[in-house]
């Protein structure tokens, strides 16, 4: 991060939740609003996701992450912040594009909840239709 010494923000979205995400030089460890990984996502299929791009670039142990996250999930939330670590690594060395693009790492994924409309139950689901 020798060039870029000044301090940068990336976002990464997913549902409705936000992660504002900042990459420090350092020994590998996360802070996910002030907590550490393991305290803030308990599930571990949530810590492997979060921990992913940076395995994915080699990076595992170079640097620290902190994060704020709001809204949404657990996996919004964990989703939401690997998309911003990989936004980070992608600004911090171009290079690391095409290994996190195989992986999958910069898609944002677009699915979220359909709204409710009206006259229907749910977005989707009618009421029950009676002909006499």
């Amino acid at each position: 991060m020798s060039e870029t010494e000044h301090q940068k923000i990336t976002v990464g979205r997913r549902k409705t939740a936000v992660a504002r995400v900042i990459l420090r030089p350092g020994s590998g460890n996360y802070q996910v609003n002030n907590k550490p990984l393991p305290e803030y996502f308990k599930t571990i299929n949530a810590q492997l996701k979060v921990q992913e791009p940076l395995k994915a670039v080699d990076l595992g142990d170079k640097y620290d992450v902190f994060a704020n996250v709001q809204g949404g999930g657990i996996t919004g939330q964990s989703d939401a912040l690997a998309l911003g670590i990989s936004r980070f690594l992608v600004d911090l060395n171009p290079n690391y594009r095409d290994v996190l693009k195989k992986k999958g790492l910069l898609r944002r994924d677009p699915r979220a909840k359909e709204r409710k409309k009206y006259g229907q139950k749910r977005a989707r689901k009618k009421f029950q239709f009676s002909k006499r």
